[in-house]
């Protein structure tokens, strides 16, 4: 057994493997778009079960406390370590709601797997860094730096899940960034056109969703929670939580102020949907003005000794064939 477990950490075998996983993975991304599913649905059926859930909720509230006992729902293993630990307080667990939110997961359940793998995560890693550090440079390493390397990786696994977490938060606000412009641009051809709020944002989305299937998701839910709560600035500043833009929360804004002060509400998204356009077009010559510098690298480590072969290669074969 401490064979097959030396042998599978041998430079050779772990080498092997990494090349076949490279391979499998150039595969599997020039395949998976032949393969991928609808995600449109897949985001919509999931804002569907948010309604009814808010639905749900409504009713309750307006059951009467005497009406029935209701059971208490079982609660799951990882939950209930997640309470008994009471790792909510200790990994600030409403901050991570919100992180959870605009990556695209509101679950409660979500929530209770963040924080239990904030508690596993660094032990796994640890234990998967000495162990491979023991096998494989057993003879290379003394026990003073596998313990280093132990003991970093018991960091870096604490800090992993919050950098997936950030990761896929960032992707997604920039979905819904890339295409809010032109989601702007349509909300303003629908509220001109005599249409009301709610019917507008479900337009829009439903054009939208081929574009960033994260901001038709975020736009859905936001006409199910105008349906359903009975405050309707409530639904405007949660789509500004949930999505943490400030191009965002700026339309936020204009859209309570509209429904508290019936305000025109074309005039305000005209504006902000110049100054969205301008921004973007600021943007994308920030980025154009920044390429040349990133390009000098490049162009001296490649371009130049390729140029220097061409001019210099004739005469150095002449030479060598006169000598």
């Amino acid at each position: 057994m401490i064979a097959l477990i030396e042998s599978l950490f041998q430079i050779e075998f772990v080498i092997t493997a990494l090349v076949g996983f490279a391979a499998f993975g150039t595969v599997l991304t020039i395949a998976a778009p032949y393969f991928e599913g609808d995600k449109l649905g897949a985001r919509i059926k999931g804002v569907s079960l948010e309604r009814d859930k808010l639905r749900a909720q409504q009713k309750a509230q307006l059951v009467s406390g005497d009406a029935r006992l209701r059971e208490r729902p079982k609660r799951s293993l990882v939950t209930q370590i997640v309470e008994s630990l009471n790792l909510r307080s200790v990994f600030e667990a409403e901050a991570s709601r919100e992180a959870l939110r605009q990556a695209g997961m509101r679950s409660e359940r979500h929530l209770v797997a963040f924080l239990a793998l904030r508690l596993i995560t660094p032990f796994i890693v640890a234990i998967v860094v000495f162990i491979y550090s023991s096998t494989v440079f057993a003879d290379r390493i003394p026990p003073q730096m596998r313990l280093v390397a132990t003991v970093v990786g018991l960091v870096f696994g604490f800090y992993l899940p919050s950098i997936v977490l950030k990761n896929l938060k960032t992707r997604r606000q920039d979905s819904i960034r890339k295409a809010w412009s032109d989601a702007l641009d349509l909300l303003l051809i629908c509220v001109e056109s005599g249409m009301a709020i709610e019917p507008a944002l479900q337009r829009v989305a439903r054009e939208i969703g081929s574009g960033s299937v994260a901001l038709a998701e975020e736009l859905t839910l936001t006409v199910a929670e105008l349906s359903y709560l009975q405050d309707r600035r409530k639904a405007f500043e949660n789509l500004g939580k949930r999505t943490g833009l400030p191009t965002v929360k700026s339309v936020v804004t204009s859209l309570i102020q509209s429904e508290r002060y019936g305000t025109p509400l074309g005039t305000a998204l005209r504006v902000l949907a110049q100054e969205n356009r301008d921004a973007r077009m600021q943007e994308a010559e920030r980025k154009a003005a920044a390429l040349p510098p990133k390009l000098t690298v490049p162009m001296i480590l490649f371009f130049l000794p390729v140029i220097f072969v061409i001019i210099l290669g004739p005469s150095v074969i002449m030479v060598m064939k006169l000598q």
